[in-house]
């Protein structure tokens, strides 16, 4: 599929029947669980797992490295033998493709193991952020030959016992430093400290405390330094239950925003793990109402969808700085995202992506250093690029839901994370349209 057209569904009129919507499991939280699972001590059974090509990479890494990893896409199940901490394979090749979880994870598991590896990654990850971890990584001793532009992908690492007591790393363009270096970091014999330095939120890197904590890895923290003792050792589970994705499911909650109508996302809940799902309560301040279910959080539009504008700090969850960009013309007032200038180095620069097809439909944006605001308006048809960027693809697919004449280019790069988000979100529009033989 080369563009998809995007059908609006906005009428004002409003059909009011009980959408619901199941989306994939966390991306975040399934990476997680792999590594974590490969350096437990025994077999760990994962449920509700993602099967996006990010996700498939990390599996087929492991793989690489030794570990037996049986994969079931149509169970959703993903069955790990952990080695207690071991690398099978001493020396091996592995390609994280533009997985940045995969990227960062693997690379301080191995730094922190013994052996030899080559790692390699897409065209795309080899421009994004890496030279804050490997500069804590040889700050430990840990060799790593760059094969390439240095503080990038392709490069050798070189593992072994790290010896020192503790590290500091800077997460101003990537939390997922600090998580790769607290999970790694139960590797070692002796009591380990690891500091995160910089201004990045760190809701992920609760996500990932939570999860060591529940293979059974003490890991404490005082403010920003992580303590992690050296009788720290992950224990297998039988079976470990994983989220649906948040991040997918703000995209349905986005539609319920700028329609007026009501979506249920299944499995989604208040206590989830996923700093994201703070992008509710953003709606509940632009007008949305939302109540926890049995099924999942219900989340309701304003009527006729007259959100308001608002000035807000997303760096916490600035996956969805875009989503909110995109719904952000269809505000009473102007909408100011703050906190996100690191997103200009994820996929794509997404700050420039914003303006970018923001004014390809006419819309008003000013961006700044770490803040862009948006100005109400009609957007106008228009062909958006994705940049190869999952994120770009989803967000602005909802702007069309309102405004006809928007066509998504290269939607097929939502395989990243969601590789049938388009069909899903198709059926929930003939829902709401009422055409459900379409």
């Amino acid at each position: 599929m080369d563009t998809y057209a995007v059908k609006p569904v906005f009428s004002g009129r409003f059909r009011q029947i009980p959408l619901s919507v199941r989306v994939p499991g966390s991306k975040s939280i399934t990476n997680r669980a792999l590594m974590i699972a490969a350096l437990a001590d025994g077999t760990t059974l994962l449920r509700g797992a993602q099967f996006s090509s990010d996700a498939q990479h990390f599996m087929q890494c492991l793989k690489d490295l030794g570990f037996s990893v049986e994969d079931d896409r149509r169970a959703q199940t993903v069955l790990v033998r952990g080695e207690a901490g071991r690398i099978p394979k001493e020396e091996a090749s592995i390609n994280v493709g533009s997985a940045g979880t995969a990227a960062r994870f693997l690379t301080a598991m191995l730094a922190f193991s013994q052996g030899t590896w080559h790692l390699d990654s897409s065209e795309q990850m080899r421009h994004r952020p890496m030279a804050a971890l490997l500069d804590a990584l040889t700050g430990l001793g840990c060799g790593i030959t760059p094969e390439g532009e240095p503080g990038h992908f392709p490069f050798t690492i070189h593992g072994g016992r790290i010896t020192a007591s503790g590290v500091t790393v800077n997460i101003d363009q990537s939390s997922q430093f600090l998580s790769a270096l607290l999970m790694a970091g139960v590797l070692t014999d002796h009591d380990f400290d690891v500091h995160a330095a910089g201004t990045h939120g760190l809701a992920y890197t609760s996500m990932t405390m939570a999860m060591m904590q529940a293979f059974g890895a003490d890991v404490t923290n005082t403010g920003r330094t992580y303590h992690i003792p050296g009788s720290a050792a992950y224990k297998c589970r039988e079976e470990y239950e994983i989220e649906p994705d948040v991040s997918a499911a703000a995209y349905f909650y986005g539609l319920a925003a700028i329609s007026g109508e009501s979506v249920t996302v299944q499995g989604v809940h208040p206590d989830s793990l996923q700093g994201d799902i703070r992008f509710l309560d953003v709606l509940v301040q632009m007008g949305c109402s939302m109540k926890d279910t049995p099924e999942g959080i219900r989340l309701t539009g304003p009527v006729a969808g007259r959100l308001h504008g608002i000035d807000i700090d997303m760096h916490a969850f600035s996956d969805q700085a875009l989503t909110l960009a995109a719904i952000a013309p269809y505000a009473d007032a102007p909408v100011t995202i703050r906190g996100i200038g690191h997103i200009r180095g994820q996929e794509c620069d997404r700050m420039a992506a914003i303006t970018q097809e923001l004014g390809r439909m006419g819309i008003r944006t000013q961006a700044g250093s770490d803040e862009i605001t948006i100005w109400p308006g009609q957007p106008q048809p228009a062909l958006v690029q994705t940049y190869h960027d999952h994120r770009v693809a989803m967000a602005f697919a909802l702007t069309g839901l309102r405004s006809p004449g928007i066509v998504i280019d290269d939607p097929d790069c939502c395989r990243k994370t969601f590789a049938d988000y388009f069909a899903v979100l198709d059926g929930v529009c003939r829902q709401i349209t009422g055409d459900a033989g379409a």
